[in-house]
């Protein structure tokens, strides 16, 4: 798929998507900082006597479990569902998922009773989605994940969705294909929540953009490259983590000034249908919901 970032940048911002973002108390003003300095306009509506209203008149839904609680399962549900019957996109961020059996449950219930637009997660997270082993300590993954486009492609088969998965090289996946995203910078990781910035991130493309792999694309090779624009210093000196951060929101605002040319190089196909589809069954074998054949690998 070819993506003209330029381009999609402007339709971000002259659409200004309404982003309802239900995040964690830990990095909800990131988040909406993140989706404002793109252009999009932040509701961070957790209240369930409201959000059905709220995300009704949005254009993009984010849940994001990263300190889930009782009140929150149930918002997040509410939430979603309101989504599913207005055509708004709802983009889940199945935070520390694999880590408790509390968040293994919310997770599960999000992207099996809810018309997920696309799943937001690291390695491990998508890893265990997916009921594969993975290692997760606190929200943190942690381990080698060599397979992760595979495991990506298996997890959109499950959950008929479209997979981000973040890592050293961003994973975005369809139900039949895997694009590799080399974009972003090893200081992203010095930071707290920037997994829950490229959530916001993509929820703001993706309600601007009407096509979800196109905006899932866009949305994570632009955010890797404001990570490397700000690591570079195009948007101040960069002295350690505190100003890094300052950075990375000066160069997500700024990105569409940017000379983002070589955007569409930075993503690249991988096709791994044939080990998708055995792993989304050892999934379903797993106990997993029922999954319906979406690719012909006969003869592969």
């Amino acid at each position: 798929m070819s993506v003209e970032l330029a381009a999609d940048l402007d339709t971000v911002a002259e659409t200004s998507p309404l982003v309802n973002a239900i995040t964690n108390d830990v990095t909800v003003n990131d988040v909406a900082q993140t989706i404002l300095h793109w252009g999009g306009l932040p509701v961070m509506s957790d209240d369930e006597r409201e959000v059905g209203d709220m995300v009704a008149g949005a254009q993009a839904c984010l849940l994001n479990m990263g300190t889930v609680s009782g009140t929150g399962e149930a918002t997040m549900i509410e939430a979603g569902e309101s989504a599913n019957d207005h055509g708004v996109p709802v983009i889940v961020d199945p935070v520390g998922v694999g880590a408790t059996p509390t968040r293994d449950r919310v997770a599960e219930r999000l992207v099996t009773e809810l018309d997920v637009a696309i799943i937001n997660g690291n390695y491990a997270e998508i890893t265990a989605l997916v009921g594969d082993e993975a290692e997760v300590r606190g929200v943190e993954s942690i381990g080698e994940y060599s397979d992760i486009a595979t495991t990506a492609v298996a997890a959109a088969q499950l959950f008929d969705t479209v997979v981000v998965a973040s890592g050293e090289t961003d994973i975005v996946a369809t139900e039949d294909i895997a694009y590799e995203v080399s974009a972003g910078h090893s200081d992203m990781g010095s930071v707290v929540g920037t997994g829950c910035m490229l959530g916001g991130t993509v929820a703001a493309f993706a309600g601007a953009i009407d096509d979800t792999e196109h905006a899932a694309l866009a949305g994570t090779v632009a955010f890797g490259l404001a990570g490397e624009a700000a690591a570079n210093g195009d948007f101040g000196e960069v002295h350690g983590p505190a100003s890094f951060n300052v950075s990375f929101k000066d160069s997500i605002a700024g990105l569409a000034g940017a000379d983002t040319a070589d955007a569409g190089r930075r993503i690249k196909e991988v096709f791994s249908t044939t080990e998708a589809w055995a792993l989304a069954y050892r999934s379903l074998t797993n106990g997993r919901q029922q999954l319906k054949p979406s690719v012909d690998t006969a003869g592969s």
